[in-house]
């Protein structure tokens, strides 16, 4: 399982609108092959400060699969302007540690 990581910095006072999009976006995520699971979690610290989690079957489910569908084009369209700054996104393999 490959568990994707993103620390989501949505401009200020557009966290409502944000998850609202989030929402709607889920079902064009959801629809890949090889898409377990979504996770985006406020931080309780910072205000407008969102933390993405997404596991995937393989790396390529993501960076293939839904990155160059047509989905994510609309995925982009109703997120990516939320961003400011533009998120690092990144893959992490199995864990070594867990309990």
């Amino acid at each position: 399982m490959i568990l994707e990581h993103a620390i989501l910095d949505v401009a200020p006072g557009e966290a409502a609108d944000y998850e609202a999009a989030v929402k709607e976006a889920l079902p064009l995520i959801a629809a890949t092959p090889g898409f377990i699971r979504l996770d985006i979690r406020p931080c309780l610290e910072t205000q407008g400060r969102y933390l993405l989690l997404v596991q995937w079957r393989e790396l390529a489910d993501h960076t293939v699969g839904f990155r160059d569908s047509e989905r994510y084009q609309a995925w982009k369209n109703l997120l990516h302007r939320f961003y400011s700054p533009f998120p690092l996104v990144e893959h992490f393999g199995d864990a070594v540690v867990s309990s």
